[in-house]
């Protein structure tokens, strides 16, 4: 089984590089004058500035444009500046989501507040909730950091038209970012996100944001803190997706778990939900518990990143664990550390931790008598068929969405409400769960439980989560799966790339590293195309800039420009009749995405 350590990824910043359609080039160092000048903008601000009076490469990395909000809402490295996350583009995106929310009438319904960590996180909640505020909006706000579920669901729970969470993910310490949620718990979707910067582009940011005393607002009771009490309403949820209670408790005595926050947020609920799950032996990494922005144990806080988790191996090597548990700083990520046949630590992929999720939610729902008649799952284009292959030969139909967990909750709730079907699972490859029905985005706690409960159970027939995988390779069949990034750097970056995904629609690809290609599939205009016939047909999804190619060697290959950084990413899909098989495929297919590279 390849679950070799995979090598750590260079980070590139994202930033944006200017391209037709774009916002023009700002005059950006008349703008950083009007920062130095403009009394609006405090002494700490000013002293940053001032530092980089002689750099105009830097002054013109911080002035050149705006920080752009998308689906994704802000993320960028703190700092003085409009291209940076600081009090002033944080208190101009809330401004446009007030004033986005006012248009909609659902400024009575309230905005939700979450952060993690990082450098300003608590800062930053604390001046979205008083621009909320000012413009009349309740802010329920976190007292303390909290995990990225815990916030989609209390908008959920409290019927907020919105939701706001300060984190940057899995990035590095230098970033932070501002997540905006819809009334459903899930990102925004594009139309939500164009209207919120359309509305942001109309402020002027010195004159157009309102902003209300902390202290008067919550006298006014515009800010309402939340605490202990939607912590249990949480937990109470995330316990109801415990499957098999009775065989955790068979093991409970002998096995042990190693779990690491990386310094974030998940320090709390995830322990705590570990042993109400009856874990007698939930052992966390201390150096790692200690919340901190710096995340000073480690290159990156991502438990993608296998790295990482040196400090779990090494408390679960002194302790005999069975098991290890990583979430990212917001906990929204989950990975695992497993024991192969050597009895050595190494990583689950995503998928491979989906795959054993998927197969082990259909077996106990289906023991336990729980399973819907209708169930369904759901994952990424660029995730692993494996999925597919393991959901329909359990009987349970499974459907493919655009990366981002904001279409698979799109997915779920069309599919729920029109009755068509009952999601029982969704995951993508990059190490996101969601499962049950008061979250809609990933949700590394609820995941951390139900792996911890299916290692129980596999740990009572006498398997490692490594042998459970091998055991699905022998029923389902052999898959692999590689992501290169071709990194495509420079003022120039985003020209390479769609010049790229250009090239490959105007010259469509036959064959690739010498195999056929059977179909061709672009998401962009919503066609699938069947090579040797020429036929083609509109699939359901469109409307994203991918391509896939299915290959006669039963390889999928999909091509897809990131959103983020200045990089086209190239997914690897192998099937074969055995490992060897599938890296061979995987390497061949490597060294031809690597001349896409130029």
């Amino acid at each position: 089984m390849n679950l070799s350590y995979r090598r750590l990824e260079l980070y590139f910043p994202p930033r944006k590089i200017m391209h037709e359609g774009s916002q023009n080039m700002k005059d950006y160092m008349k703008i950083y004058q009007e920062w130095l000048a403009n009394p609006y903008f405090d002494e700490k601000t000013k002293e940053e500035l001032r530092a980089i009076a002689n750099d105009e490469n830097e002054i013109k990395e911080r002035f050149y444009m705006d920080l752009e909000f998308g689906t994704a809402g802000l993320r960028g490295i703190i700092g003085a500046g409009i291209n940076r996350m600081n009090i002033y583009t944080v208190r101009r995106a809330t401004q446009g989501l007030a004033n986005y929310i006012i248009k909609q009438g659902g400024a009575d319904k309230g905005v939700a507040i979450a952060f993690d960590s990082r450098h300003m996180s608590p800062e930053f909640a604390m001046e979205a909730a008083m621009t909320l505020a000012a413009n009349g909006i309740k802010a329920y706000k976190f007292e303390s950091l909290r995990p990225t579920p815990e916030l989609s669901f209390a908008v959920r729970e409290l019927g907020c038209i919105a939701g706001i969470n300060v984190t940057a993910s899995h990035n590095p310490k230098e970033y932070n970012g501002y997540k905006v949620y819809w009334a459903d718990g899930a990102q925004l979707p594009p139309h939500h996100a164009d209207a919120i910067a359309r509305k942001m582009a109309e402020l002027d940011l010195f004159t157009s944001i309102q902003r209300l005393d902390y202290d008067a607002a919550v006298s006014q009771g515009l800010i309402t803190l939340m605490g202990a009490e939607t912590d249990e309403a949480f937990l109470s949820r995330v316990m109801g997706q415990v499957n098999d209670r009775a065989a955790v408790g068979r093991v409970a005595d002998d096995f042990k778990i190693v779990y690491t926050p990386f310094h974030g947020t998940g320090y709390k609920l995830i322990p705590e939900a570990l042993r109400r799950l009856g874990m007698k032996h939930v052992l966390c990494v201390p150096e790692q518990m200690v919340l901190d922005g710096n995340f000073p144990t480690v290159a990156s806080p991502n438990p993608e990143n296998p790295e990482g988790f040196y400090l779990a191996v090494d408390l679960a090597d002194r302790e005999g664990a069975d098991l290890i548990v990583g979430s990212d700083p917001d906990a929204d990520r989950m990975g695992l550390m497993v024991r192969n046949d050597k009895g050595a630590f190494v990583p689950l992929s995503g998928n491979q931790t989906g795959v054993l999720l998927l197969d082990y939610l259909i077996g106990a729902k289906k023991r336990s008598g729980t399973l819907p008649e209708n169930a369904v799952a759901l994952k990424t284009i660029v995730t692993t068929e494996m999925a597919r292959t393991v959901a329909e030969k359990n009987g349970v139909r499974l459907f493919d969405t655009f990366t981002g967990f904001k279409f698979m909750a799109e997915k779920k709730n069309a599919l729920e409400e029109s009755g068509e079907g009952k999601v029982i699972f969704s995951y993508e490859e990059s190490y996101g769960y969601m499962l049950g029905d008061y979250v809609r985005d990933k949700d590394a706690v609820t995941a951390a439980l139900v792996a911890t409960e299916m290692a129980a159970w596999y740990h009572g027939q006498g398997l490692t989560l490594y042998a459970a995988m091998e055991k699905l390779y022998e029923k389902y069949g052999f898959y692999g799966e590689k992501t290169l990034n071709l990194v495509m750097p420079g003022l120039d970056g985003l020209k390479k790339m769609a010049a790229l995904m250009r090239e490959l629609r105007d010259h469509p690809l036959c064959e690739i590293a010498g195999v056929a290609v059977l179909q061709r599939k672009d998401y962009s205009s919503g066609i699938l195309e069947d090579v040797s016939t020429g036929v083609r047909e509109e699939v359901e999804l469109k409307g994203s800039n991918v391509l896939k190619y299915k290959l006669a060697d039963g390889t999928d290959l999909v091509v897809r420009p990131s959103g983020t950084e200045p990089k086209v990413k190239v997914y690897i899909l192998s099937q074969g009749e055995s490992h060897a098989q599938c890296g061979e495929k995987i390497s061949k297919y490597s060294a031809w995405a690597e001349t896409l590279q130029r």
